[in-house]
């Protein structure tokens, strides 16, 4: 079993989607994040230095998600997962899910979205 770090339920109104009323006018996005890493030296020192800060994580994955206009969900998912993997070298695995509670789609349903998930190549230290 390992450590991690989540945040959940991360509000974001962002431009993301194929249709172009989407592109116009936004909508809310939810994010949840989960990030494997190893928190053994912050659980003995009890300092901030020796683990990630909830504030500082979520204005990064905040940007990497609302910088550009994405098509599709999957690639805003994925340009937060890259991001946070690269600004932080200690985490072993990024898992990003983005739900998009209003999606154009002629049904009823809470929520559609997708999670993606991208872990570090420990051989080469990258992702």
């Amino acid at each position: 079993m390992s450590d991690a770090i989540f945040v959940n339920g991360l509000v974001l109104h962002a431009y993301h989607g194929v249709m172009p009323h989407e592109a116009k006018v936004g909508q809310p996005f939810k994010l949840d994040l989960m990030l494997d890493v190893d928190l053994g030296a912050a659980s003995r020192s009890d300092m901030l230095k020796d683990t990630i800060s909830y504030e500082t994580l979520v204005k990064i994955a905040s940007e990497a998600f609302c910088v550009r206009r994405y098509r599709l969900v999957e690639a805003a998912a994925g340009a937060v997962a890259d991001t946070v993997l690269d600004r932080y070298p200690q985490i072993r695995c990024a898992r990003v899910t983005v739900r998009k509670p209003h999606a154009p789609i002629a049904a009823t349903f809470d929520d559609v979205g997708v999670i993606v998930v991208r872990a570090r190549d420990r051989a080469r230290g990258k992702s």
